[in-house]
């Protein structure tokens, strides 16, 4: 049978059930979500955590406005602050797709 799922994608879903302690067949009464938070775990991290700090959008809103800044400069001033925090290219990805977020809630 081809599911045209990726070996990898299969090795590492199994790795995750025996990490899991699951086995075939699965317990009837295992929910799907039940199932799906057992795999899919992340060890450390708290459900509905971020795993970096989150910028402050509104004010980073705000200062956007102001001459000269630029989401360079608030980048390295959060960078400064969180060694940690996400990379440029995502900070600024983060930060086009929550106003586009809050675009489509306005519409």
């Amino acid at each position: 049978m081809i599911l045209g799922v990726a070996r990898s994608t299969v090795q590492d879903n199994l790795k995750r059930a025996a990490m899991a302690g699951l086995s075939w067949p699965l317990p009837g009464e295992l929910t799907d979500d039940a199932l799906e938070s057992r795999l899919f775990a992340r060890a450390g991290v708290k459900q509905g955590q971020r795993r970096r700090h989150e910028p402050n959008w509104a004010q980073l809103s705000i200062e956007l406005k102001k001459p000269g800044v630029t989401l360079l400069i608030l980048w390295e001033e959060y960078r400064s602050v969180h060694p940690d925090g996400y990379g440029y290219s995502r900070y600024v990805a983060a930060k086009f797709m929550l106003r586009e977020r809050l675009y489509r809630r306005a519409a």
